[in-house]
């Protein structure tokens, strides 16, 4: 057996900095010195990783809870693969992306912490950063690394990175003027690898919209933009006019990046079964799919009825179909869970030309659209297929946040989280399981790009603020979508979703009793620093 000094040695190679490499010598001697006391095998301990499964994430950008057939049987777009899969394993109905939009929710999902925690407002682009999860916070990657995993994403990053110039100073603005200054033979000291993947292949930003089309390969940028972006080369339609004039590297194409993420992750689960066969994975595949500009690939265009962005979300579609293809070829399909999900509620845009020219509506049934605090907003798909485990064609109505997976999969590990962790992070395990174990949540938070909050609990969902907290449905693009307020003086808003899933009829006067309630539990939520405690 190898050495326990050499293990704590090891962990060095981990992580830069002094917390984090003394949290992990400390659990690798713990765990080393319980595996001696109850006397397990080295055999022993390499079944019992051999036992855990592969986890596979996919996460879609903007993809509306009503963009896929299982969720909405009114979709113009087919979508079997993602059909298929909940017939295979669970639909959640209730399930709600931690934030409005891209950047807040990506932090949230891989620390199970809320971003508004952060007091940061906004998204990045460009060489925006710092990364918003600090060095000593555990992310979902690197608690499970710490259980044996190997981790690797390939996809958008966006929750911040340090880039700096020639003379060492960080650049962490956004903007083209600061994507012009950076020294690209210097590493990224904040990026993926740095917080519990051990590769990574992928985008800082939005990788079709951003000021610095590039890929990054690990902490570098092997081949640095190069010219201006030409967008008159770019594909011309209603849903193209979101590229950024930013710089773009040689070989850069806008149509075909998410076929560049698939063939890095398809490679990495063919490589990871030849070399590591025994060890488990955790691959998180990040897409561009279905953010705007709706630039399909060369092979998806024309594939639908529904214009480029119906193109667009069935190459979303083909690319799950793919992965999963992929799991079954290198017999390890029944072995691995995989969760489909979406970051936030579909973009204005897209919702408002696919209604108009293609009657396909991704926010169906609900009111609102990325940005609002609204359900269509952060109400989103999640399909989780673990097969043997979870039920085929289960259908869950568990109120369920994304910032959960974190808490799930340390339940499913038998890891203790930490109190100065995964904060607002409650497991579903039980549900995946089929468990009556009652609900895993008794309330469940949200927030939007303005940190506008509100809270859920049961039937009873409160807006601690005017308005959709988000878009402006005064403007000539929206104000066609905008409802006549029923409550215009209320400071809130209160809405019994049961009875009114449309968001129509604010209750803030008719029910004082539950607007505080709910008020107060907001307040505790915010002043505790966490969520993850029950009140009935």
């Amino acid at each position: 057996m190898v050495s326990l000094l050499s293990i704590v040695r090891g962990c060095s190679q981990y992580c830069r900095c002094p917390q984090r490499r003394f949290r992990l010598a400390t659990r690798v001697l713990l765990l080393s010195l319980s595996f001696l006391l109850m006397g397990l095998s080295d055999n022993k301990l390499c079944a019992e990783q051999t036992q855990r499964p592969n986890i596979l994430l996919i996460l879609a950008d903007d993809l509306g809870y009503g963009d896929v057939g299982c969720y909405n049987p009114e979709s113009k777009v087919p979508t079997p693969h993602v059909d298929g899969l909940a017939a295979e394993g669970m639909k959640f109905t209730d399930a709600h992306s931690p934030s409005t939009v891209c950047t807040p929710t990506r932090y949230s999902l891989l620390t199970g912490q809320m971003a508004f925690r952060l007091d940061y407002r906004g998204v990045f682009s460009g060489a925006g950063g710092p990364c918003l999860i600090t060095d000593d916070r555990l992310t979902l990657p690197e608690m499970l690394r710490d259980e044996g995993y190997a981790t690797a994403m390939f996809g958008k990053w966006h929750v911040g990175m340090t880039f700096f110039d020639e003379q060492g100073e960080s650049i962490t603005e956004n903007g083209l003027e600061c994507v012009e200054r950076i020294d690209y033979s210097r590493a990224i000291p904040d990026g993926p690898v740095d917080r519990g993947f051990d590769q990574f292949f992928g985008t800082a930003c939005c990788p079709t919209t951003d000021w610095l089309y590039a890929y990054i390969e690990n902490d570098l940028i092997p081949f640095p933009p190069v010219s201006v972006l030409d967008r008159s080369r770019l594909p011309k339609h209603e849903w193209s006019f979101d590229c950024r004039k930013g710089l773009v590297a040689p070989g850069f194409d806008h149509e075909e990046v998410d076929l560049v993420f698939l063939e890095k992750s398809l490679q990495f689960l063919d490589d990871h079964v030849e070399r590591n066969p025994e060890k488990p994975f955790f691959l998180f595949h990040s897409m561009q799919a279905v953010h705007l500009p709706s630039f399909p690939g060369k092979v998806y265009q024309g594939k639908t009825e529904a214009g480029p962005h119906g193109d667009f979300i069935f190459e979303f579609d083909d690319i799950v179909g793919q992965l999963t293809k992929k799991l079954g070829e290198l017999g390890i399909a029944e072995k691995t869970i995989v969760v489909v999900t979406s970051d936030n509620g579909p973009e204005v845009g897209t919702v408002v030309n696919m209604r108009e020219r293609y009657q396909h509506d991704g926010a169906n049934p609900w009111r609102g659209m990325k940005r609002d605090n609204w359900e269509g907003g952060h109400r989103v798909p999640l399909i989780v297929r673990w097969p043997g485990v979870v039920k085929a064609g289960a259908v869950s109505d568990q109120l369920v946040c994304l910032t959960d997976i974190m808490a799930t999969c340390a339940d499913l590990m038998g890891v203790p989280l930490p109190d100065e962790a995964a904060e607002d992070s409650v497991s579903f395990l039980a549900a995946l399981k089929g468990e009556d174990s009652g609900a895993a949540r008794d309330f469940v938070l949200h927030q939007t790009i303005s940190l506008a909050l509100a809270i859920r609990k049961g039937p009873w969902k409160f807006l601690d603020h005017k308005g959709s907290g988000g878009n402006r449905y005064d403007s000539k693009q929206l104000q066609q979508y905008a409802l006549p307020e029923s409550a215009p003086a209320a400071p809130g808003q209160l809405y019994h979703l049961e009875d009114d899933p449309g968001e129509t009829q604010n209750l803030y006067y008719e029910q004082p009793e539950i607007v505080a309630e709910l008020q107060a539990l907001l307040e505790e939520c915010k002043a505790r620093g966490n969520s993850r405690f029950e009140r009935h």
